[in-house]
């Protein structure tokens, strides 16, 4: 149901009305801001009108009818195919485009917004339709007046609204940093699992055990951190020769189980790396140095 006093709140589009888009407007809507929406399939919008949105006869009229316009559809190349055919209507207003991107992509759509009068921000959403309106983490980036003056709109979106900064690439870099994360977290769980699978063990006995150990290893995370920014990485707890020894460990032990060891020997092979450059005696964040630089080179 929408609120009360609805003329008191900035009206805003939504423009693609997949799972996600759906979510936004609707908590949009339930938040009780004047919503407009547009998608290719107008039948997707049923259920939202229903509840009070206004929906738009062309991507031109959507994005007229607000001050703040949203978009989340499938790419970059479909936010520009709905809307590089606009003449005049998105001059004066924001742009907040939360469709999944590259940082180099954010920053040529926000030179493109400027070129018609729009100001442009970035936007990665860090959680599934569900969370939306709720918990929901939703990081954006570039100009911070923009960000500021509609904060408190897309605040409805979740309580995870989260201001990066100027660079409008940085939320796209936010969201590959944590997927990465996400990504060796599981890839480590699950080489685990492989390992003591072909010992007989579940994989749901070694799940609490697993969970523990990533919320060491999350702990290690901010001081990490420091000794990065710091550039200096003191042996805190053990030495990367002492990691390798333990690597060579663990792709033995895959080797004679038959396991696949094809990430136990590239996580090796870093730290050999590492140790060439000479940081075998300092400690495991050194290994960031072997991050920032492509593969094949030397330093």
């Amino acid at each position: 149901m929408m609120h009360d006093h609805d003329d008191d709140r900035t009206p805003v589009t939504v423009i693609g009305l997949g799972l996600m888009g759906q979510a936004l407007a609707g908590a949009f809507l339930r938040d009780g801001h004047p919503t407009t929406v547009w998608n290719r399939t107008a039948a997707k919008a049923e259920q939202l009108v229903a509840e009070g949105a206004k929906l738009a006869g062309s991507v031109g009229a959507a994005v007229a009818a607000s001050p703040l316009v949203v978009v989340c559809v499938s790419d970059y190349q479909a936010v520009h195919e709905l809307l590089d055919p606009l003449g005049e209507e998105l001059g004066g207003r924001v742009l907040v485009n939360l469709t999944s991107g590259t940082s180099q992509g954010a920053r040529q759509t926000a030179e493109w917004a400027a070129r018609r009068g729009g100001t442009y921000l970035d936007g990665a959403i860090m959680a599934a339709p569900a969370a939306v309106g709720a918990d929901a983490v939703i990081l954006y980036s570039g100009p911070r007046p923009a960000f500021d003056l509609h904060e408190p709109v897309l605040r409805s979106l979740g309580t995870g609204t989260t201001y990066l900064g100027d660079d409008h690439g940085l939320s796209s870099l936010y969201d590959v940093a944590v997927l990465s994360l996400m990504w060796n977290i599981l890839n480590g769980f699950l080489q685990g699992a492989a390992l003591l699978g072909a010992a007989g063990v579940d994989a749901a006995a070694f799940a609490p055990i697993a969970k523990t150990g990533i919320g060491t290893v999350a702990d290690w995370v901010p001081g990490y951190a420091q000794q990065i920014d710091d550039g200096a990485y003191p042996a805190l707890d053990s030495t990367i020769n002492t990691h390798l020894a333990a690597m060579e460990h663990l792709v033995h032990e895959s080797e004679s189980l038959g396991v696949n060891a094809e990430l136990p020997k590239f996580i090796k092979a870093l730290a050999d790396r590492a140790m060439a450059d000479g940081h075998g005696g300092n400690g495991y964040a050194a290994m960031i140095e072997q991050f920032r630089k492509p593969a094949g080179t030397r330093s």
